[in-house]
């Protein structure tokens, strides 16, 4: 089992049980076989509760997996949703198998965490797939979207030509380049005034755009460049992706499920066990006082219901 979920492929399996002293190996459906044995460990990490603390930052993406579902073979989301919690460490909050463009799917999801405990969102980090757009909205009500920085960008070059399309993402840029959120929407109109003389698009996508993708302006400036896209979460997807190229094909998404998951409870181990942050817990104290107003009594910070107490 600890060969499968490390990326070693049935054939490779096969040769170390020979060397280990078993003359006839293990067959190939032997191996699903005996990683079966993994299930229970991806379904309490899946199943496990998540109210202890509350969660300000909920990053949400998906990678694709080739698996047979219904006799095809169809392209599957491996869809992740990765936390920060009140005390600024990573937590991999779930993951699931399905089609990654359905409303119905990322809904469902997004309420299986909900229904585990998880609370105080403040900020979701997401590409602007409809669906999932959709179910944030009304799973995560009162909690704002980021929208990527990183796939806005790809979505803007794709309607720029190639020539200009270096000038453009360096315009684009200068927005994200400013100390403040004052800056940042003075820079925003400049750059949006500017662009709409050559590139009429693409200022009515940075328009349509605009509160989506400068939500992050309203946290602590040390998180603006972890919070403006969903680059964090790269890492993890290229380890699931690595992984399961090996297999190629999965028999079912079941079985798709329990290899990503597996790669997922290691992830989550390296954080928990990690003594580095993500982000400092003076930094998401400033975070609460942002979201929650207080009155300075003595200097001691005390909340508003407090203070009427």
């Amino acid at each position: 089992m600890e060969a499968y979920v490390h990326g070693v492929s049935t054939r490779k399996v096969d040769d170390l049980v020979k060397a280990l002293g078993a003359g006839t190996g293990t067959s190939k459906s032997e191996v699903p076989r005996i990683c079966a044995g993994l299930d229970a460990e991806v379904a309490q990490f899946r199943d496990r509760t998540l109210a202890a603390q509350d969660f300000p930052y909920v990053f949400l993406d998906a990678t694709y997996c080739k698996a047979r579902v219904g006799h095809r073979i169809v392209s599957q989301a491996v869809v992740v949703a990765v936390g920060v919690a009140a005390d600024g460490r990573r937590e991999v909050l779930g993951f699931d198998v399905g089609d990654s463009e359905n409303e119905g799917f990322w809904t469902g999801f997004l309420r299986s965490l909900k229904t585990r405990g998880l609370d105080g969102v403040k900020l979701a980090m997401s590409d602007a797939h409809t669906g999932l757009k959709r179910a944030i909205s009304t799973v995560f009500q009162g909690a704002g979207w980021q929208r990527c920085r990183v796939h806005f960008m790809r979505n803007v070059l794709a309607v720029v030509p190639k020539g200009s399309q270096d000038m453009v993402a360096s315009i684009i840029r200068m927005i994200f380049a400013q100390p403040d959120a004052e800056h940042i929407q003075k820079q925003f109109a400049e750059v949006t005034t500017m662009l709409g003389r050559s590139h009429t698009k693409v200022a009515a996508m940075l328009t349509e755009a605009e509160g989506d993708l400068l939500a992050f302006a309203g946290s602590p400036r040390r998180h603006w460049r972890q919070i403006w896209s969903t680059n964090p979460l790269e890492r993890v997807n290229k380890e699931i992706k690595r992984r399961t190229d090996v297999v190629g094909v999965f028999p079912n998404a079941a079985a798709l499920l329990r290899l990503a998951g597996s790669v997922l409870i290691e992830q989550h181990d390296e954080w928990e066990a990690g003594e580095r942050r993500y982000f400092s817990g003076a930094s998401m104290l400033e975070l609460a006082t942002m979201n929650n107003p207080v009155e300075v009594i003595d200097k001691a910070v005390i909340l508003p219901e407090l203070v009427a107490a």
